[in-house]
């Protein structure tokens, strides 16, 4: 939700402080930025802090970088909030993914993985119904400090319960057997990207990391805006359809992960199995082409509520993917990459909507990339990776 309210008050925000377009996507590009370069820093961090105090370090920092937006006047001080908010918040996945494999054998991993990334689409429910209660009852300034100092509460559960396996008094030996059962010598052993970069299996992954990751930071941050600007459509008003978008996302990242599985279970072959969810996923995006030539915001909605739920089912599947090329110990570093990749490639995207709305003032061009980003990155797959099957991967480091 800190990452949100800067989105959901656009249009007011874009009136008090005389923001224009172009405007709104520097201080966007500013949190990208920060983002990626964090991603990569956080890893040495909770290598030689440990992952208690590193997760507690990134809650404090991004609370009250949340909270420091309540001081913004210019769009120079508007960026240097959102450049603290996206390097605290850079290490949440990281150290989120380290308790996960600390506390979780290889094999329910994912489960565990999938309770906590739900966090974000609850998140992205509630946000569109309670930031615009906020702004109504305490101003902007007040909706970024409540927002912001709720992590503090957070905080004082993760201080107070959390605690590796190995020192908890509640884990007993036999639990902590099962927390290391399936893990070889090896296992977490960390292949370094640079040795990736000779695979074209992984350049295949990456070209869909810089298609889609933009079209998907895209809709986090002006999709309050397009409702604003097509439908006119006020911060009381599109609540609801951003959190029916958010609510659709959520049951998207459920069953389109488990598409793949279903036509494993079938008898299809991996190939198959995995080429044809994201090939359904793929094409499910494609209506928001659509969007911004239909008069009715709630037919606009259900085409974003699609393709949400079609980024979560894709993701969930090119994830499952990876692991079926690369061998554990290099998944992290893909994975990683691409992700780092897609923030970049992010920052262009940014420009250049912005410059598509400030100059032109119409979401066409842009939701027709966004509509056939996905299908393009599909393509791209198949021509690189023409059949999914382990690649053996050495580490010479």
């Amino acid at each position: 939700m800190d990452r949100q309210v800067l989105g959901l008050l656009k249009p007011d925000l874009m009136q008090i402080f005389g923001w224009t377009e172009r405007d709104f996507g520097i201080i966007n590009i500013c949190f990208q930025s920060a983002y990626a370069f964090g991603q990569t820093a956080f890893g040495p961090l909770i290598e030689w802090f440990g992952t208690k105090s590193t997760y507690a370090f990134a809650i404090i920092f991004w609370s009250l970088a949340a909270m420091s937006h309540s001081l913004a006047s210019t769009v120079f001080s508007w960026g240097a909030c959102r450049v603290a908010l996206g390097l605290g918040e850079s290490g949440n996945y990281p150290t989120a993914i380290k308790t996960v494999a600390e506390w979780f054998p290889p094999k329910e991993r994912s489960v565990a993985t999938g309770i906590f990334n739900a966090g974000s689409n609850v998140g992205s429910i509630f946000a569109p119904l309670l930031v615009p209660w906020l702004f109504l009852t305490i101003g902007w300034k007040g909706a970024f400090i409540s927002l912001g100092a709720a992590g503090f509460v957070w905080l004082i559960f993760w201080l107070t319960f959390y605690q590796s396996p190995e020192k908890s008094k509640r884990v007993t030996a036999e639990e902590l057997v099962h927390i290391r059962t399936g893990l070889a010598d090896s296992a977490e052993e960390k292949i370094p990207w640079t040795k990736l970069l000779g695979y074209r299996e992984a350049w295949a992954y990456y070209g869909t990391c810089v298609l889609v990751g933009p079209v998907w930071w895209f809709y986090g941050f002006w999709l309050p805006g397009f409702f604003h600007d097509q439908f006119h459509l006020d911060l009381k008003s599109f609540g609801l359809p951003l959190a029916f978008v958010a609510t659709v996302t959520a049951l998207g990242s459920i069953g389109g992960g488990g598409l793949s599985a279903w036509f494993l279970k079938r008898g299809w072959s991996l190939n198959r199995s995995r080429k044809t969810a994201s090939l359904i996923c793929a094409i499910s995006t494609l209506p928001v082409i659509l969007a911004p030539h239909v008069s009715s915001a709630w037919l606009a909605a259900t085409f974003f509520a699609f393709a949400g739920a079609a980024h979560q089912g894709w993701s969930a599947t090119m994830y499952s993917t990876v692991s079926d090329i690369f061998p554990k110990r290099a998944i992290a570093s893909v994975v990683g990459f691409g992700g780092t990749l897609a923030s970049l490639m992010s920052l262009g995207f940014f420009w250049f909507v912005s410059t598509q709305l400030q100059d032109k003032g119409s979401y066409k061009t842009i939701m027709l990339i966004c509509g056939s980003a996905y299908v393009i990155a599909w393509l791209i797959f198949q021509i690189g990776v023409p059949q999914v099957k382990a690649a053996r991967v050495k580490n010479d480091s």
